[in-house]
């Protein structure tokens, strides 16, 4: 098991679980319990409700998410990027469109080092530019956050 802890490891398991619908598309109220009943994956209540927030989110908002990244990705279709990066993307970009309590450059640095982390070697670069391209259309400061009513 990882030795990260807290919304950093919720964050990959978001990116995890979003990873594995892509190859094995599943009812979400199935999947999503046959997910937690790993032993590895005890999370807080909490880190729990943000992972299943943002899976929901971004299945949600899938095609929305997809033509904001496929704006940015310079030729590349959503399709031909990497399945990890494809969902690391997702996330960030459902945070920063959707999720006010979370100031877009954290979604953007924990991106890149999920990236750095998991897949090939240029894709923290590729996951920087990207996002930070998107971050400027959407208009909000790095820092910010927001609450929703």
């Amino acid at each position: 098991m990882s030795k990260i802890t807290g919304r950093r490891l919720a964050r990959e398991w978001a990116v995890q679980f979003l990873f594995q619908t892509e190859f094995n598309p599943e009812e979400l109220d199935v999947a999503l319990p046959d997910f937690w009943s790993d032993p590895d994956k005890k999370p807080a209540a909490r880190d729990r409700a943000y992972v299943e927030d943002v899976v929901r989110g971004v299945l949600e908002k899938r095609r929305e998410l997809d033509r904001m990244i496929s704006r940015y990705t310079d030729n590349w279709d959503m399709e031909r990027l990497g399945v990890l990066d494809r969902n690391v993307l997702r996330v960030a970009v459902y945070e920063m469109m959707f999720r006010g309590d979370i100031p877009p450059v954290v979604s953007i640095n924990e991106a890149v080092e999920i990236a750095k982390a998991y897949s090939n070697r240029g894709s923290g670069r590729f996951v920087n530019g990207v996002l930070d391209r998107i971050q400027k259309e959407i208009g909000r400061p790095g820092r910010s956050t927001y609450t929703t009513q």
